[in-house]
């Protein structure tokens, strides 16, 4: 989704790379719309800081501010020269009132992020560090079923359009840590890895690891 800036362009802020643009815990009364570059977002988790995602031009962060008047539940930081938009409660009022298209997408979006977020922290909760990949793949699954009315094709086979930089990106860890991982679920062919895309093979036996996971750690 890309915003007319005629129209939105006196709510629009920039960012040098590295720059912080809210850090975790702080007040918040604004979200943000990526309308260039790219938005790392981390958390801190025992004390180590911790990925959770990285968006793209079109996706929103930073909507909990305005949904829960809470703190800021992680940290945003610039990735590159960034153009977003600002939305305060106030201004945000008048684009639910003015622009209904805008705000049904924005709302969907809301419902999405909130949903992704929490579905995230779930697996940076979990201690064993395979479990957490395997998670990661579990919380793709989820989205494509949840995305496509036919469910996943192929299931329980499931190929997933991701990097081993994604996959680690998500579960929270270093390249070559969650590399090594996926080189050992490929020599048990629980996974397969291409240039393009990581198939696993049966994504029931990742489900059944993963609840065994948790509930040891209960």
């Amino acid at each position: 989704m890309k915003l007319d800036m005629e129209k939105f362009g006196k709510f629009a802020v920039r960012f040098e790379p590295g720059q912080m643009i809210f850090a975790e815990h702080e007040p918040g009364n604004s979200f943000f719309f990526v309308q260039s570059g790219r938005v790392q977002i981390v958390k801190i988790l025992d004390d180590i800081e911790k990925n959770i995602d990285i968006l793209q031009p079109g996706e929103i962060f930073g909507e909990m501010a305005i949904l829960e008047e809470e703190p800021r539940s992680a940290s945003a930081v610039a990735l590159d020269k960034c153009v977003l938009l600002e939305f305060t409660r106030e201004n945000f009022e008048i684009i639910m009132a003015g622009y209904p298209q805008m705000a049904l997408k924005l709302l969907k979006t809301f419902t999405k992020r909130i949903y992704d977020q929490k579905r995230c922290f779930l697996t940076l909760t979990l201690d064993d560090e395979p479990a957490k990949v395997a998670d990661v793949f579990l919380m793709l699954a989820e989205n494509l079923m949840r995305d496509s009315a036919e469910g996943v094709v192929g299931y329980p086979r499931v190929e997933f359009k991701a990097s081993i930089e994604d996959i680690a990106h998500w579960a929270g860890m270093s390249v070559n840590k969650c590399r090594e991982i996926l080189n050992h679920l490929a020599s048990q062919r629980k996974i397969e890895i291409y240039a393009d895309k990581i198939v696993v093979t049966n994504i029931n036996d990742m489900s059944r690891y993963v609840k065994s996971k948790r509930n040891q750690q209960k």
